[in-house]
């Protein structure tokens, strides 16, 4: 007996050592989604609204929310609903919305191949434009694990799909946005995000391009396809430019 309790012992101490690193690591992906959540939350309430308005009943849009998850690409769907689009151009629509969302599964990827099957599936299926800016800079100190990565995304993922309900529900009592300066929220925190890049090669070149031709996209093609546009004139430079320029292999030439 003795024995069989200091090996049961044991047994809970090393449960507790190893939960106890997962357990710190989801509450600080929590902790980071907080100015997420908050700043996109009058979004979520706006999409609910205007669903609605567009012939959707609350379960629809709550539903939408969270088979979806794309605060863009479900106000391009809701729009060419309520225009009563073909169900073949709703999806293509939201599929070129949401192509940045390649770029993004092909960047975070290579620190996703550690986990399950399962667990990158889920990943990917709640990776947002925040959630790739936060998952590269957690990168840049170290590995981001499953536990803070489903800390960072359950949270936006539920609040969400809940701040949608809540739009669907009271949308006619929803001030207008632009008139109390809400909807400068999200811009304002993703341009923080980019901040935290600006010690990468090419950084400056990189926004720079990306911004110009988002501002020219915007203004010839429109919103929400500028989006995209930016970004993949972004993704060009990068591609186009000497390795020299990039920084690639100057870790091995420093080794």
């Amino acid at each position: 007996m003795p024995t069989y309790e200091r090996l049961k012992g044991i047994s809970v101490s090393a449960q507790a050592i190893t939960a106890s690193p997962t357990r710190s690591e989801f509450l600080d992906g929590v902790r980071v989604s907080v100015p997420v959540f908050v700043a996109s939350a009058p979004f979520a309430m706006l999409f609910g609204a205007l669903a609605v308005d567009n012939g959707f009943s609350v379960f629809e849009a709550v539903l939408m929310s969270a088979m979806v998850f794309g605060g863009a690409s479900q106000l391009v769907g809701i729009e060419l609903f309520g225009h009563h689009a073909a169900g073949w151009l709703i999806v293509l629509s939201i599929f070129a919305v949401n192509f940045r969302h390649v770029l993004y599964s092909a960047a975070v990827g290579r620190y996703l191949a550690p986990w399950t099957k399962p667990q990158q599936g889920v990943a990917y299926f709640l990776l947002t434009d925040p959630q790739y800016a936060l998952t590269e800079t957690r990168a840049l100190r170290h590995q981001p694990s499953f536990a803070w990565y489903m800390g960072l995304a359950l949270p936006m993922y539920a609040l969400w799909v809940v701040n949608t309900g809540i739009g669907a529900w009271f949308g006619t009592l929803i001030p207008d946005m632009t008139a109390l300066g809400i909807d400068f929220l999200l811009p304002i925190y993703f341009l923080g995000l980019v901040m935290d890049f600006r010690q990468r090669p090419l950084w400056l070149p990189i926004v720079a391009i990306s911004a110009v031709a988002s501002v020219v996209a915007y203004r010839t093609v429109g919103s929400p396809w500028h989006v995209t546009i930016g970004g993949l004139a972004g993704v060009a430079l990068a591609v186009i430019m000497p390795p020299r320029f990039s920084g690639v292999g100057v870790a091995e030439a420093k080794a």
